[in-house]
Formats: structure tokens, C-alpha cells, sequence
């Protein structure tokens, strides 16, 4: 099965009972309701943890923010603003513990891994920027936890590079394909980077951290074999936030889980067979030799008195030979199925 993560990232607004507003909406089932049937919901929610005095420069921290998204005057403010304390991870996490889902933290520096003194993340995610911040890489890889690592800007030597420095110390590590666009245009999604890394990384799980709109991309790359898909989440895309119209809401979160659920039973295996569950249908459907003009007991059956006709339980096309020259026991009139009990044994 896909592992599954819904990123909340900064989509909780600087609010907790967002947050866990979001992993509620998470946790709830998901049903098929053509075939009642009860699917596998997500498996993991995500969130970010910034040390704002590493995040930009004094002079860019102070720059004035007007966004219509802003939270803050200034850009220092808005992160500021965005930013959760180590406690309210805690929570967070705590709240995602008990509706059964795994906890993923996103570290964007060296000093984050205080969170670790209050709670042990099921995995640590590595954001697309900082894949070459060797010093943290090797900070969160001596806490031996799994690592995921987004390529979103990324190509094969600093994807090289952040394996490297992990691998001194662990190699649970997942790679997920991603391209660091805000929504990204489908035709720069490239899924085909799926099969290459499948190729020459297989030693890793590989994966896809998708920033379009909508769910057919994610969908997509589960048929393609990825095994992790990460994708934003919020309760409502009109809500204030760069990420929030990027996201998928309560409906979104629904329908990709189905899909990708549904999607996941439907691979089956490598072989062509007959389906159990086809069988009724072969019956009713596929085509019987049958009578093409009304025919006499004691007729003697040629290729001119037959054609084909459902149901499907009597002799196929390609039985024909056990038919042809043989006599008829009783008559039969036309449009009617040949069955071996109308036929005189030899």
C-alpha cells in the first residue's frame, strides 16, 4: 500500500485547533459507496519547524509584506506569526497519536531537532531547499530516525551529495520526485523522473511530493509505482495562506484517497486469467453457436446453418468441429442455441 502524507505545513494558519482540525478531517474513514466498502484512510500528517534566525537574511526578514496572505508587516513578522512552538508540536502530534496516524516533521535547521527532546517523529522530512544543507542532513541522520528527501530542486549530484552525508550513518532513507513550483504547470511535472529514480536508486523507497491542482497527478504516480505520495491539506482553499488553493480540502482529501485506494486494489497481478467475478457475465454475454434458419430432427449440421448468439454457455466458434456433420435429435427452430443434448452421439 502507498504511504500516504498529508502535509499541513503551514496551512494551520498559526493555529493548533486548526491543525488538529485537520488531522480530524484525516482520520475519518473513507468509503466506497458504490461497493460498500471501507477504504485505508491517509497514513501520516506533516508538519514544518523553522528556527526563524536561520531561515533568511536581517534585510530580508525586514522587508514590508503587503501580500493579501500576510500575517505580519514585514516578512519576519508573517513567519513569525506562522511559527509553532515546540509544545504546540507536542500537541499536535499527541492529537495525530491518538487518531492512529504517523507524525512527520519537516526540520529547516540544525537547532529544530529541540523538538526531538519532547517527541520522537515517525519519520524526518528533508524540504527541497535545503537538500544541499549538508550540516543539517547529518544532524538529523545521527538521530538514526527514516528520512525523506524531496529533489524539488534538485538534480543527480546534490541528490548524490544528501545521500552521501545520510548514508554515514543510516540508509532509511525515501526519496520523493517533486518540483519546487507553487501550483506546479502539469507539463512540468515530468512523473517520468518516477522510473528513472526507481531505476538507479533502488535501493531507496521512491516517492512523489506533488504540488498541482487537484488529484489526478498523484494518482497518476501511484500507477507509475511510487510508494510514498505527499500533498498538501487544509480545511478550506479560500482560506488566507500562499498554500491554501494549492491544497486539497475535505472533499479533495476524500476523492484522492478513494482513487489512490481503489486504484491500489485494482493492480493485481502480473498474469491473464478469467476473473471469478466475470463469470455471470461470460454466461449472459459472450456467444454460443446457434441456429441461423429453423432445422429438422434429423438434420445434418453444416457451417450454412449456424452463426453466433448469446448466451454463452454452449459450443464456442472455435468448437465447431464437434457440431458440424453431426445429426439433430429434435428440431429446432431458428435463433436458438446448440446444446450437446441436441445432437446424436456418434
Amino acid at each position: 500500500m502507498t504511504y500516504i502524507i498529508g502535509e499541513i505545513g503551514q496551512n494551520h494558519n498559526g493555529s493548533v485547533d486548526i491543525a488538529k482540525l485537520i488531522v480530524d478531517v484525516v482520520s475519518r474513514p473513507i468509503h466506497d459507496k458504490l461497493f460498500g466498502k471501507e477504504l485505508r484512510r491517509m497514513d501520516a500528517v506533516k508538519l514544518t519547524k523553522r528556527d526563524l534566525k536561520q531561515e533568511l537574511s536581517s534585510s530580508h526578514m525586514e522587508k514590508p509584506y503587503d501580500s493579501l496572505h500576510s500575517f505580519g508587516k514585514t516578512y519576519g513578522e508573517h513567519r513569525e506569526f506562522l511559527e509553532l512552538d515546540d509544545d504546540q508540536h507536542l500537541d499536535i502530534y499527541n492529537h495525530a497519536k491518538e487518531k492512529g496516524l504517523d507524525f512527520v516533521e519537516t526540520l529547516c535547521a540544525v537547532s529544530c531537532l529541540s523538538l526531538l527532546k519532547k517527541f520522537v517523529p515517525d519519520r524526518l522530512k528533508v524540504a527541497s531547499r535545503d537538500l544541499t544543507n549538508i550540516p543539517l542532513l547529518t544532524a538529523m541522520a545521527e538521530t538514526k530516525i527514516p528520512i525523506i528527501l524531496s529533489t524539488g530542486m534538485a538534480g543527480k549530484k546534490e541528490l548524490d551529495d544528501a545521500l552521501e552525508a545520510i548514508g554515514r550513518y543510516h540508509t532509511d532513507i525515501s526519496i520523493l520526485h517533486c518540483v519546487s513550483e507553487y501550483p506546479t504547470k502539469y507539463e512540468n511535472v515530468n512523473l517520468r523522473t518516477i522510473d528513472y529514480l526507481k531505476k538507479n536508486y533502488d535501493d531507496y523507497k521512491i516517492g512523489y511530493s506533488d504540488h498541482t491542482i487537484g488529484i489526478a497527478t498523484p494518482i497518476a504516480a501511484v500507477a507509475m509505482g511510487a510508494e510514498i505520495i505527499e500533498k498538501h491539506i487544509t480545511l478550506d482553499r479560500q482560506m488566507k495562506g500562499t498554500d491554501q488553493a494549492g491544497s486539497l480540502a475535505i472533499d479533495g482529501i476524500y476523492r484522492m484517497m478513494r482513487d489512490i485506494r481503489n486504484l491500489e486494489l485494482s493492480f493485481g497481478k502480473e498474469d491473464i486469467f478469467i476473473e471469478d467475478s466475470v463469470k455471470t457475465a461470460r454466461c449472459k454475454l459472450e456467444r454460443s453457436i446457434a441456429t441461423i434458419k429453423p432445422l429438422e430432427e434429423g438434420h445434418i449440421l453444416t457451417e450454412n446453418d449456424i452463426h453466433l448468439l448469446s448466451p454463452g454457455d454452449g459450443f464456442k466458434w472455435v468448437e465447431k468441429d464437434q457440431i458440424l456433420g453431426k445429426r439433430l435429435i429434435k428440431p429446432l427452430p431458428k435463433d436458438e442455441i446448440i446444446y450437446p443434448n441436441n445432437l446424436r452421439r456418434q
